[in-house]
């Protein structure tokens, strides 16, 4: 079999996948998340798309960023809160967000269960942007986003 193909079957058990590695959220560990886990469940360079699986421990959250690629999330367990530009909605299992080129976006799972989610992406994708001061001040000029990273930003 190719290496850089998946293959075509793969065991599920708990939220973890046969074969496949249980990798920390991100490689730079100088990127602000809290507790988040991926799993790369299908790499296909000929589509030039990876299908990851992330999950968020209770309380935790990932990184806010933007990019310039899109991509779609599907809700596959637990709950948990979502920012998308400066939209904030509280997400569930089988729900499904869509994530625009160069909108800020985070996720966070609720307190008492982890949020776990699909995530298409391009196999080669430009890096996330963190934001600076003057974007978060940006952001912090609509009252539910000001309310949401206030959430995340505390200290622990």
């Amino acid at each position: 079999m190719d290496q850089d193909r998946s293959p075509p079957f793969r065991r599920f058990d708990d939220y973890r996948w046969e074969g496949v590695a249980h990798l920390p959220y991100k490689e730079d560990a100088t990127t602000p998340f809290k507790s988040v886990t991926r799993q790369v469940l299908f790499h296909e360079p000929d589509m030039g798309c990876e299908l990851r699986y992330f999950e968020v421990a209770p309380a935790g959250y990932s990184t806010l960023e933007r990019h310039e690629h899109a991509h779609a999330v599907l809700i596959l367990r637990g709950r948990g809160d979502c920012m998308v530009g400066t939209e904030i909605r509280h997400v569930e299992t089988n729900d499904l967000v869509s994530i625009p080129p160069w909108a800020w976006h985070q996720f966070r799972a609720t307190a008492g269960e982890p949020l776990g989610f699909l995530c298409m992406v391009n196999a080669l994708r430009d890096k996330p942007r963190l934001p600076t001061e003057a974007d978060r001040a940006a952001m912090r000029e609509t009252p539910a986003v000001a309310a949401f990273l206030d959430r995340t930003e505390r200290p622990a």
